[in-house]
């Protein structure tokens, strides 16, 4: 394992030993609201604090991008650590066993080692670029059917957008006229994770953070798949629009996104 992705293991495992403690206690939660229907609890910063720890005993020079604490520039800007300690919030208040810690390393701008860590199944899904990913050690591969049909999809409804709401509707619809099904779980991570490890077929969202994809995306193109933005090109980081799937997947994924999305999605 190269030395940084043991540290992004490391610092997942250290927030994932917090936030376990935690769980199942809501006694001990503190629940603050950051905007409409969006909450961070003082596991979610304690989680990041255990994180920053771990990272920065190794790496001093390097900067960060949390989602709670914001952006720390290091002398070392090229390499930057993006973290969300706590991904699915709500389904942690709400004592749903489905959430996880997310790390990965940034090398000017561009996804190198990710660790996506489930806490409570003890799953942890790692990837370093060009070396593949892994699911507790077993390499992880996308599936491959043929098309659409048949697939079981994941998504997350765009709480924070809902005036997209008729337009992702009209998507939603498309697409599950030719999926098996589809799933909404809460954790845009281990929706990504679960892509990667071919739990799940494909995988489409707006309106997300860097913290949210930036491992996420590096598991799924190690394990062979794709990811773009709703366009099919590579704006997601900007954007925060991501699909992700293998080749024939997410080829009329797109096809129906163009078809029912309007253009300011697609941009």
């Amino acid at each position: 394992m190269h030395a940084m992705l043991n540290i992004a293991v490391r610092a997942a495992r250290a927030a994932g030993r917090v936030i376990t403690k935690s769980y199942g206690n809501p006694q001990h939660l503190e629940i603050e609201s950051k905007a409409h229907n969006d909450f961070v609890t003082n596991v979610d910063r304690a989680a990041e604090e255990a994180i920053i720890a771990t990272i920065k005993k190794s790496y001093p020079k390097h900067s960060i991008m949390a989602e709670e604490s914001g952006v720390m520039v290091g002398v070392d800007a090229d390499y930057q650590w993006v973290i969300d300690p706590l991904d699915g919030t709500t389904n942690f208040m709400r004592g749903i066993p489905h959430f996880c810690v997310s790390v990965a390393l940034t090398v000017k701008g561009v996804p190198h080692h990710a660790a996506i860590y489930d806490p409570l199944r003890d799953e942890l899904f790692t990837a370093s670029r060009g070396a593949g990913a892994q699911l507790n050690g077993f390499r992880t591969r996308v599936t491959s059917p043929k098309n659409l049909e048949g697939t079981l999809l994941a998504t997350g409804f765009p709480f924070r957008m809902k005036h997209i709401l008729p337009e992702y509707q009209k998507l939603f619809g498309a697409l599950f006229e030719d999926a098996a099904d589809i799933r909404r779980a809460g954790s845009a991570a281990l929706d990504l994770a679960y892509v990667a490890c071919g739990r799940m077929d494909g995988y489409w969202e707006a309106g997300l953070k860097p913290w949210d994809t930036a491992a996420g995306e590096l598991l799924v193109r190690e394990s062979g798949g794709m990811v773009t933005d709703f366009a099919g090109g590579m704006n997601y980081r900007t954007s925060g629009n991501i699909v992700a799937a293998s080749q024939k997947v997410i080829q009329p994924m797109l096809v129906k996104m163009r078809n029912e999305l309007p253009q300011s999605l697609l941009d």
